[in-house]
């Protein structure tokens, strides 16, 4: 059963956590958007999940020589392909019957999962080889779990939380590029797209999006006009210096692993969440 939930990758759906922020800052928190929203995360997990054994299937080869991902259980074969095949399956036809049922609201809201689940498709296929455009398709990934959570209840995404998350997200793709490089130069090649970049390129445009996406975020406390919110634009600082050291130590540089990893980061993000309910729902 481990193996299972390692093939799907669980610990990967943190990411799709992102689908409840605008559920949080709408304010518009009833039986219904919860439902709505909890149907959403899952239905958009499970489509993540067999964009993930696409991948590990395409690149199975490669990750038996890779230093981590050869545990993965395709590359180890603990799970074989028809077996990961049968398990794509299963999750496909899942994750569309909830999104059949939510398009009942709106049918804008499988757009979002199909557009996710074509690009990352592709990706895996062939644009991932393509310097800039696969830390875009990276970015996009994040990008387009806000905006499905925003379509799930039927909430506009301001332009500032549009263009924060965008930076975020440039800013963590780049960041995996910068360690997977770094992992290069120890163990040979393990992706072709790593030929066309640099630390110093990678380092230079992470920290520029990240300074880009503090900006936007007090931008858009200051928009959102609550009382104290701002008070957590010390908090998002905090977090990203905590991610930032994370990222220049010894580590394979993907988000997830970073965050649990380290118990200070995790308490840190759960201080900031703890924040936000109560200046937006206490306070």
């Amino acid at each position: 059963m481990l193996n299972y939930l390692k093939l799907i990758r669980v610990k990967h759906w943190i990411k799709n956590l992102l689908i409840f922020l605008p559920l949080l800052f709408s304010r518009e928190i009833n039986s219904v958007n919860i439902l709505l929203t909890i149907l959403g995360f899952f239905s958009f997990s499970f489509a993540s999940s067999v964009v993930y054994i696409i991948n590990d299937i395409k690149d199975v080869e490669k990750d038996k020589i890779h230093p981590v991902k050869k545990n993965r259980p395709i590359a180890s074969g603990v799970i074989s392909i028809n077996n990961a095949l049968l398990i794509l399956l299963i999750l496909l036809i899942v994750s569309f019957v909830i999104l059949f049922y939510l398009s009942l609201y709106n049918y804008f809201i499988s757009i979002y999962i199909i557009i996710y689940i074509v690009l990352n498709i592709l990706y895996s296929i062939k644009l991932k080889n393509f310097p800039l455009l696969d830390v875009t398709i990276l970015a996009l990934g994040f990008l387009i779990r806000v905006l499905y959570g925003g379509v799930l209840i039927n909430v506009e995404i301001s332009s500032w939380l549009f263009l924060t998350v965008l930076s975020i997200s440039f800013y963590l793709g780049l960041g995996k590029r910068r360690n997977e490089l770094m992992v290069q130069e120890k163990v040979g090649n393990t992706r072709k797209v790593l030929k066309y970049y640099n630390k110093e390129f990678l380092d230079k445009n992470m920290y520029m999006c990240l300074s880009m996406a503090i900006v936007f975020y007090s931008l858009w406390c200051k928009d959102l006009n609550y009382e104290y919110i701002m008070w957590t634009v010390p908090f998002v600082i905090l977090i990203f210096m905590k991610y930032s050291l994370n990222i220049e130590s010894n580590n394979s540089g993907d988000p997830v692993e970073v965050v649990f990893k380290d118990r200070t980061l995790i308490f840190l993000g759960l201080i900031y969440v703890f924040s936000l309910i109560v200046i937006l729902y206490i306070v």
